[in-house]
């Protein structure tokens, strides 16, 4: 689909044409406007009605609230690298526009040569004579050119458009970081439950081995049970190491994300401590003007539109006054004359054949605008799918979550009943230690659960484009 109407204009004009341009100017390139895309009333799997209260007004702190996650979100906004970088490009685009508007403005240059030179000329009657002499000239010269065909200032529009995308890039490199960092912090504390239950399950498993072991070397028992809780408590261990491990590289992760080399991660509440916030979703709508990413794709629209007005530009001449002055002297057997030169001259320059290369990079430009239309698109689906997936984990993990509380209940019932069993002689230990093994993986897959619950917020926070309402320096200053 040609989402920009524009023909490429014929490369030459008849005079009168021409002279009547010159006078007034011409505008030449689209108007740029933002193409249609409606968006559903609702987003899939949301619950209330919509309103204008959404999640993604509130800055990062109302919605990440424990002190060690804030803390070590600060540093990480005053030192990650991936964010320098951005602030770099950012300043980068500015000197760019820069650089562009500087073409409207009269170029004027300076030229000084100076030189001397000595020649030996042979004589008639057998001698030589020396011929010294020495030159020096100093030239101003300067060109202007005139926008007629407004080549610089659609240059300049699109300049200022990869500026303002830029700073798009920036506030989502912020907003994917506090949002990653809170991310993997929740994991963190996650892994940390986990290593606990572990630790807990192998000092369980070791008492159940001793008894195990001090039965079967008393004759009490077989070696049966030794064997399977042996391996019960190796498991274990080996949980243990797998979870210190993953501990270690994951704050290692959070380290370079902050900026650092790694380091243990301080921590705040537990993973059963973390609160969850209110988590209204707003108008669909709305979530075109807070997503970055939306907005930095309509800004790559903005300069594609820009840059096909400079491509139909080029394929007008170029018109302009350029002027100089200047001066030159000689030196020579004693004597020196000088004499000084002065010119302004309007002129034009424009193509007359060129095997097609404008006609090219008219439609290069043109399918290019066609493509940011296709990425703006393909841009707003995405931000509508992200919503939907974390409103869809919100909803499910509720459920998941009440039944594995529930089941939880149920197995540590079992493992009290086993044991009375055992205490009363009326089965063995193998009961218990059946109990037990399904009570801890349990527990285990609750604190995933617990995890999941905090990571569709972190995502969902994400997904609406939140701290929307924060200016870039307003990220690292928790109210």
């Amino acid at each position: 689909m040609k989402a920009n109407p524009w023909r490429y204009p014929k490369p030459s004009l008849p005079l009168a044409a021409l002279t009547a341009a010159l006078l007034v100017g011409c505008a030449t390139g689209p108007a740029y406007k933002r193409p249609d895309t409606p968006v559903p009333a609702q987003f899939r799997a949301q619950i209330e009605p919509s309103d204008a209260n959404s999640l993604a007004d509130l800055p990062w702190w109302s919605v990440f609230e424990d002190k060690a996650l804030q803390d070590l979100e600060v540093h990480a906004l005053a030192n990650n690298y991936d964010l320098k970088i951005a602030v770099s490009r950012i300043e980068q685009a500015r000197q760019q526009v820069l650089q562009v508007k500087s073409e409207a403005l009269p170029q004027v240059n300076y030229q000084v040569t100076g030189g001397g030179q000595k020649i030996f000329a042979p004589q008639p009657n057998g001698g030589d004579s020396t011929i010294t002499y020495g030159t020096i000239a100093g030239l101003f010269s300067a060109a202007w050119e005139f926008d007629f065909w407004h080549r610089i200032q659609h240059a300049t529009e699109a300049a200022e458009a990869n500026v303002l995308a830029q700073e798009d890039v920036r506030r989502g490199v912020i907003l994917t970081l506090v949002s990653d960092l809170a991310a993997d912090y929740f994991r963190l504390i996650e892994l940390d439950r986990e290593l606990a239950i572990a630790e807990e399950s192998t000092r369980i498993y070791k008492r159940t081995l001793d008894l195990f072991t001090d039965r079967f070397r008393a004759g009490r028992d077989n070696e049966l049970p030794v064997q399977r809780t042996q391996a019960a408590y190796d498991a274990s261990n080996a949980a243990t190491a797998s979870l210190k491990q993953q501990i270690g590289q994951l704050e290692n992760a959070i380290s370079i994300l902050a900026g650092d080399y790694p380091h243990d991660i301080p921590r705040g509440r537990l993973l059963t401590e973390q609160a969850t916030p209110q988590t209204p979703v707003g108008l669909t709508t709305d979530v075109m003007r807070r997503r970055p990413d939306i907005l930095q794709a309509e800004q790559s629209m903005i300069q594609a539109n820009a840059e096909i007005g400079v491509a139909v530009a080029n394929f007008y001449p170029r018109v302009g006054l350029s002027a100089l002055f200047g001066g030159q002297g000689a030196g020579f057997a004693g004597s020196f004359n000088a004499f000084t030169i002065a010119g302004i001259v309007g002129n034009a320059a424009g193509p007359i054949f060129d095997g097609g290369q404008l006609k090219a990079a008219y439609h290069e430009r043109q399918a290019f605008w066609d493509e940011t239309v296709a990425q703006y698109k393909k841009t707003v689906l995405g931000a509508f799918r992200e919503t939907s997936d974390a409103l869809i984990a919100q909803q499910n993990l509720v459920a998941q979550r009440q039944h594995e509380e529930v089941q939880i209940q149920a197995l540590q019932r079992s493992v009290d009943l086993a044991l009375l069993r055992y205490d009363s002689g009326r089965s063995s230990y193998l009961e218990v230690l059946e109990a037990e093994q399904q009570l801890f993986p349990a527990q285990d897959a609750l604190a995933q659960t617990q995890r999941d619950q905090l990571l569709a917020v972190v995502s969902l926070y994400k997904a609406l484009g939140g701290g929307w309402k924060l200016a870039p320096e307003q990220w690292s200053q928790p109210g």
